[in-house]
């Protein structure tokens, strides 16, 4: 399978504009990954605890909000909700900027816009895979996400070599202004997709009547507690997540308050280590062939804590620290994207039409609601202990992550499977028919772009 899209997927012109939208919004966001922590840290006088909360503050909604969200995102269209979170998310950030103008920039405005954003990106991001399944047709599955991650990688070699130069030439809040265009511009993209969205059926009782927001998250859990494959998957990225979450939530006081490096050196590195994404992308629509898609998960979960700790031993030579930092993302951005690609095509696959937005909802629950208490945890670890300390202990810890999927039917699995075609739910058509059956969406266009994600 090429890493180049068939004709047929690139004249789909609704799938080139959400890939347009992803496109524009990774750019943007790599921005504001750089510029919040080193605001926090060199203009506002943060310490390493509220550092860490900071991203914790912005990943806190994906616990509080998600399963709720996907009940109800599979009762309504999805485009309205896309397009809105978009405006919200860019007016959002864009009070950075005037607060700063203003001369009234705090801590507690940053922790305030992490968490409006955060809430914001956790309903785009439930709604976003459930919605791509309309635009693209399931045999487009592997290779579409390949495509689009491919397209993305692209967008995030450039993106943190913009921002952190970006940031040395202006002011960090300022810089942050690209990143709110960015997602204007996203939601012109979205709000163009010309294929009509059909309003979902109702999903009804045993005894006919419509269920409770209560009885649909629950069968969301069931699902995914229930399926082999899922089950693993959850847990092996909330795994990942939770160490990454205390690595990545420390790190910038490593880089900027301990060594000293500026936006300008770190964001370039990130830029070109980000050619792993590149890397991984075409690796993604490759390895399921050659090996099957329950091997690549595997194999590519084992290089994630090698790449941790690469990166928490950063020495402080800065031609070795340049070196260092370049092959631990490379290779943490490169198994990053074929992790990415393999299992969430296996998961939309495997999930029928109207249990997708609760699969997910239920998947960000776990994958990305252990991120705040990993943020948590990295900063309370860096006060009883010193920062590289604490940097090697949650990079060793991360490679606890392999073991749910490697003991699991992953290891045997060759082939996608098909859905099983019910949600344990009876359902009855509402006026609106229920349109085509969907088929796989891309990867989130947020400021954490992926399910098992760099800083």
């Amino acid at each position: 399978m090429s890493i180049i899209a068939r004709p047929a997927l690139w004249r789909n012109r609704d799938f080139a504009k959400i890939w347009s939208a992803a496109t524009v919004s990774v750019i943007g966001s790599q921005i504001t990954m750089l510029a919040l922590p080193f605001i926090a840290l060199t203009m506002l006088g943060a310490g390493v605890f509220q550092v860490s909360a900071l991203a914790a503050v912005e990943m806190l909604p994906f616990l509080l909000f998600t399963l709720p969200a996907g009940a109800w995102l599979d009762r309504v269209r999805r485009r309205p909700v896309l397009v809105a979170a978009d405006i919200g998310r860019g007016v959002t950030l864009m009070s950075i900027p005037v607060a700063y103008v203003a001369g009234s920039l705090t801590m507690w405005q940053l922790f305030a816009v992490a968490f409006v954003t955060g809430t914001l990106t956790a309903l785009f991001d439930v709604a976003d895979q459930s919605y791509l399944p309309a635009i693209l047709e399931r045999d487009d599955l592997v290779e579409g996400n390949a495509n689009l991650q491919l397209s993305q990688s692209v967008a995030q070699i450039g993106g943190p070599t913009l921002g952190g130069n970006l940031i040395a030439v202006v002011a960090a809040p300022l810089a942050i202004v690209v990143d709110a265009l960015s997602f204007f511009v996203s939601g012109a993209f979205i709000s163009a997709v010309r294929r009509r969205e059909e309003v979902p059926r109702r999903r009804l009782d045993p005894l006919g009547r419509p269920t409770s927001m209560r009885t649909e998250i629950n069968a969301g859990l069931r699902f995914v507690a229930g399926n082999p494959y899922l089950r693993p998957i959850a847990a092996c990225t909330g795994t990942t997540n939770l160490f990454g979450a205390a690595l990545f939530g420390i790190f910038p006081v490593l880089i900027w308050h301990e060594m000293k490096f500026s936006p300008a050196f770190y964001g370039t590195v990130m830029g070109l280590a980000s050619f792993g994404f590149l890397a991984g992308a075409a690796l993604s629509s490759r390895l399921p062939r050659s090996i099957g898609i329950g091997p690549t998960i595997i194999i590519s979960t084992a290089f994630v804590a090698p790449a941790y700790l690469l990166v928490a031993l950063t020495p402080e030579s800065r031609s070795l620290a340049f070196m260092t930092l370049f092959v631990g993302w490379f290779v943490a951005g490169m198994t990053q994207v074929t992790y990415n690609v393999a299992q969430i095509s296996l998961r939309q696959a495997i999930t029928p039409p109207e249990m997708q937005s609760r699969m997910n909802a239920t998947m960000k629950f776990i994958v990305w609601g252990t991120i705040p208490i990993g943020s948590v945890l990295g900063g309370v670890l860096a006060t009883a202990v010193p920062v590289r300390l604490a940097l090697v202990a949650a990079a060793v810890a991360s490679s606890l992550a392999i073991l749910p999927v490697l003991f699991s039917p992953l290891r045997s699995l060759r082939e996608i499977p098909e859905a099983d075609g019910h949600d344990g739910t009876n359902h009855r058509a509402s006026a609106a028919p229920h349109g085509d059956p969907p088929s796989p969406p891309i990867l989130p266009s947020s400021p954490s772009m992926n399910e098992a994600g760099l800083p």
